[in-house]
């Protein structure tokens, strides 16, 4: 669907015409009461009562603990590392903290990212080895850094150097047993594409000579074709969570270990400011998971906040944002939330069913809210 803001539609509307006559301005009254009422979404209200912690999937003790932070009277940002770090120790779904997700060599990784709504700053730490405190490490970025990102094993040595325990293997057994099995497997499913294996798992080369042209399909040019690795729940997942404090001031913070048997060196959407997850404390925040080389070329929750900026609900603002990538990508797996600065939650998703997280002060523990995916129009 195609969206306006409210203010420019009545901007173009003749009754908006500067006039005394209170004919025109009753008629432009109605006229825009109408028009609010139909860009409204079914938003999911918390009685305006702050705080609010808003997670992707039921990641419940991860939302608790961000609760127990805020509703204290700590920080968004405070409360933020509080639930993400939460989420790495219990390593969640085995695709969030140390323990999970080998990459073609077998090593685990970290991506994560923090940003604060109040100042815009942001800091994460992306293909991180050695270290498991991955949104620790983001914040650490965030305060002593004028940077936005570090990489890989600099990452690493920043965050040790700084004071977080390491360096440790982040490997586990579980993760060296499925890297084993893939393996036995001719490392198939894999993300590569348009090459030929020396071996059953490479090296690899280019399927076609560095610098040869090839004929377009104008229709499908610059679009990737259906890839044979299926992403779900258990294979790539990310905590994305938002908190809004006692003063309004909002935050959001991710963590993940990435995609199981990503190329070695590859940067998810969790360590992507706009991506996974973004804030502004003017207006609201908003997290993203699902298949992140695909969701960081459109920067869903970038576009889900300036959506509700312009007016939009934050039903609308997801469903909006979520489309856009399945007009693409209808394949594409995915799902965002958003939630606006007074705690008005929604979410969206495509591809497969997606659960959220909240917890507000007038809810006695967490509640898990369920979305289905859209079928998409154009």
């Amino acid at each position: 669907m195609f969206y306006r803001p409210l203010y420019a539609q009545i901007q173009n509307n003749p009754l908006r015409v500067m006039s005394t006559n209170c004919d025109k301005f009753l008629v432009a009254f109605f006229f825009v009461a109408t028009l609010s009422s139909a860009v409204l979404g079914d938003g999911i209200k918390s009685g305006g009562k702050l705080p609010v912690v808003v997670s992707t999937w039921p990641f419940l003790e991860a939302v608790r603990a961000a609760w127990r932070s805020v509703d204290s009277g700590f920080s968004a940002v405070d409360s933020v590392v509080e639930g993400c770090s939460a989420c790495e120790e219990l390593r969640c779904d085995g695709t969030v903290g140390p323990g999970g997700s080998p990459d073609e060599n077998g090593e685990t990784t970290i991506d994560a990212m923090i940003m604060n709504g109040v100042t815009m700053e942001v800091g994460a730490v992306a293909s991180m080895r050695y270290v498991s405190d991955g949104i620790k490490a983001a914040r650490l970025v965030m305060q002593h850094t004028k940077h936005t990102m570090l990489v890989g094993e600099q990452a690493s040595i920043f965050a040790i150097t700084m004071g977080l325990p390491g360096p440790t293997n982040l490997s586990s057994e579980e993760s060296i047993d499925k890297w084993t099995n893939w393996k036995k497997n001719k490392c198939q499913p894999n993300f590569r594409k348009n090459v030929l294996p020396i071996d059953d798992c490479g090296p690899y080369r280019s399927s076609t000579n560095i610098g040869e042209k090839t004929c377009s399909n104008v229709e499908r040019d610059g679009l990737d074709e259906s890839l044979s690795y299926q992403f779900d729940v258990h294979n790539h997942d990310t905590i994305s969570l938002a908190v809004i404090d006692k003063n309004g001031h909002i935050a959001v913070g991710t963590s993940t270990n990435g995609a199981t048997f990503k190329i070695p060196g590859r940067v998810g959407d969790g360590a992507i400011a706009g991506s996974s997850a973004y804030a502004d404390s003017e207006v609201g925040a908003c997290g993203a998971t699902g298949d992140g080389d695909i969701m960081m070329r459109f920067l869903p929750c970038y576009q889900v906040v300036e959506s509700m900026r312009l007016g939009m609900e934050p039903k609308l603002a997801a469903e909006d944002s979520i489309s856009r990538i399945a007009r693409k990508y209808p394949d594409f797996v995915g799902a965002v939330f958003a939630v606006d600065k007074n705690g008005v939650h929604a979410g969206a998703c495509h591809g497969w069913t997606f659960q959220y997280s909240v917890r507000t002060p007038d809810l006695d523990d967490v509640a898990v809210y369920t979305v289905t995916p859209e079928i998409l129009t154009t």
